[in-house]
């Protein structure tokens, strides 16, 4: 798949796209779209202090930790993207209200205001295209090599929002196609460990689940968007318990799917 070429992204960065085990053999892909708050050089700090960009609306804290563990315990390929969604948010299409926030819950990005059509379409061509090319790309080479692709985006969410607590602790998201959140509620209910919910904190109304509609939706691919209340995972230990009960969730799941 081809790009329009950008200098948007300068020598002092890496690939926006990262790919971790593209050889696993098992049938899971992960997705991680806010693994990184690293910034491009080119941005700076977007007039931000280092307490925000060190906060959840920059990334998702502990989504990458957890998706690593994953993709040990399942032989999983997993691709994430290596800067901030601050940049470019690559769960939401260009053009989108929220792929480029110029606020961002109590945070004004000023960094982000007043850019021209050009300067959006230059992030979108650097960020944005490179990383759900790479996905597409992992999903042909899949299937072209007769595997099976499952694909699994991972996040992470404020245990407070807006000043409001969230009781939800694990949340299990689909969009039209929910074979497998439905099997993986099915499997945590009464689990006794983590409060899982549908569709919580966001749903597909929110624009979540974008990723999962560009690439599993058409093809009829196995898909779940799993979002992780992050102070769940703010430590080793507590990103090993998650990615434990995760792994056994979907596996116990696609076994049932698969009778």
């Amino acid at each position: 798949m081809m790009f329009a070429q950008t200098d948007f992204l300068t020598s002092a960065d890496e690939s926006p796209v990262a790919v971790e085990q593209p050889e696993a053999r098992g049938p899971v892909l992960l997705v991680c779209e806010h693994a990184s708050r690293r910034l491009p050089a080119r941005v700076g700090t977007l007039g931000l202090s280092q307490d925000a960009l060190s906060s959840h609306i920059a990334w998702d804290p502990g989504a990458l930790a957890v998706s690593r563990l994953l993709a040990a315990d399942l032989d999983a390929c997993l691709i994430f993207q290596r800067f901030s969604r601050l940049v470019f948010d690559c769960n939401r299409p260009p053009g989108a209200p929220g792929a480029i926030r110029d606020v961002s819950e109590v945070f004004r990005i000023p960094g982000n205001e007043n850019l021209s059509e050009a300067e959006k379409a230059a992030r979108a061509e650097a960020l944005y295209y490179p990383f759900q090319g790479r996905i597409a790309e992992e999903i042909v080479h899949r299937r072209d090599r007769g595997q099976e692709t499952v694909l699994v985006t991972i996040h992470s969410f404020t245990p407070v929002y807006y000043g409001k607590p969230r009781a939800v602790e694990i949340g299990i998201l689909h969009d039209e196609d929910s074979r497998l959140a439905d099997r993986m509620l099915q499997a945590a209910d009464g689990n006794g460990r983590f409060r899982v919910e549908r569709n919580e904190p966001y749903g597909p109304a929110d624009g979540v689940t974008h990723t999962l509609a560009l690439h599993a939706l058409p093809a009829r691919l196995l898909n779940v968007m799993i979002e992780v209340r992050n102070d769940l995972i703010d430590t080793e230990a507590g990103q090993r318990v998650v990615a434990g009960f995760l792994t056994e969730l979907l596996a116990k799941s696609l076994r049932d799917i698969q009778r």
